[in-house]
């Protein structure tokens, strides 16, 4: 298995927590925990494969993130009674799931040839596209849309620290590493500190 495909794995586990918490939110029965946790778990993959025109889709070429998802699910299904504020778990669990996530599509991207912009984007596709689908289909508020939300700006500055530390030399996990933290990092510092960027806000109406 390679680093990336093992990044994509995990990114899927963990994915697949946020959506089936978010199912028991929605008081889903276990098809639609399953159905949750695993659009959460390969929808960003899903469709970063298929702009990169990568075929077959990395959950057609082997089942086992589909079937981690499916079995997570079952799991949270059976113990979501026992988590006390499932909320604060989504949050957190979402965070480390889009870090890894993020180091997943550039280093994907990475071994197809592409661009450093394809990179970064596909880093932040990767990362970013399962939570909202989750979020869109449960009637939650994206995470992603949230205002002034640091959310698709840590992928972003992930995948560009990920760009830069290929660029001056790492090699192997570094590249990957480096995304990973810096995703982390901020989404982190913007759950335990608030950090935001400026949101819009219209002036008001200039009289008559």
């Amino acid at each position: 298995m390679t680093l990336a495909a093992a990044f994509d794995l995990a990114s899927v586990l963990v994915f697949a927590m946020t959506g089936a918490l978010v199912a028991a939110r929605a008081q889903l029965d276990p098809v639609g925990f399953i159905f949750v946790a695993c659009l959460t778990a390969v929808g960003g993959g899903t469709l970063r494969d298929l702009l990169l025109g990568r075929e077959p889709v990395f959950w057609i070429a082997d089942p086992a993130p589909v079937a981690v998802a499916a079995t997570v699910a079952l799991g949270v299904f059976f113990t979501h009674h026992l988590v006390a504020s499932r909320l604060t778990w989504i949050v957190w669990l979402d965070a480390i799931a889009l870090s890894v996530a993020a180091a997943a599509g550039v280093a994907v991207a990475h071994g197809l040839g592409q661009s450093i912009w394809v990179q970064v984007v596909m880093g932040v596709v990767t990362g970013c596209m399962g939570g909202l689908m989750r979020d869109v289909v449960c009637n939650e508020v994206p995470l992603v849309l949230k205002q002034g939300e640091l959310y698709v700006t840590a992928a972003l500055a992930g995948g560009a620290a990920a760009v830069l530390a290929r660029e001056l030399g790492a090699t192997g996990l570094a590249p990957m590493g480096a995304c990973a933290l810096v995703t982390f990092a901020l989404r982190a510092g913007a759950i335990r500190f608030g950090w935001r960027l400026p949101a819009f806000r219209p002036r008001p109406p200039k009289g008559p």
